[in-house]
């Protein structure tokens, strides 16, 4: 028992050393900002439903807009908030989201789009 309590110190100071010389920012302040992150894209993936009908809209047009446009805003309503989700549980490794822009009301102009691989913070 002593032996695997020893082992998972020396594994959880080397995780812990890696995450915080991952950047130059503090670890504590890419942890908040991921938790941060994660609660708001949590709490307002409901806005991507008119964002993306509004953007389908202007592109393409209201017929468009209340079809298409408002099935991919359940996509990106989905999507958002399931990344949120992620980055709640996660939080602990400062990692950039998923989602981009960050925050649903970033470039309120742009359709929601997705990052293809994990960026650290």
């Amino acid at each position: 028992m002593k032996q695997l309590s020893t082992k998972l110190l020396i594994i959880l100071a080397f995780f812990f050393a890696f995450c915080y010389g991952a950047s130059a920012s503090s670890y504590p302040a890419r942890l908040g900002a991921k938790l941060g992150n994660g609660i708001a894209n949590a709490a307002t993936g409901i806005v991507e439903i008119p964002k993306t009908i509004m953007v389908a809209n202007r592109e393409h047009g209201p017929a468009y807009a209340a079809t298409a446009g408002f099935v991919t805003g359940l996509v990106h309503m989905t999507g958002r908030t399931l990344s949120g989700a992620y980055d709640l549980v996660t939080f602990i490794v400062p990692t950039k989201p998923i989602v981009t822009p960050d925050y649903v009301w970033e470039d309120f102009d742009k359709e929601t789009s997705y990052r293809s691989t994990w960026q650290l913070r």
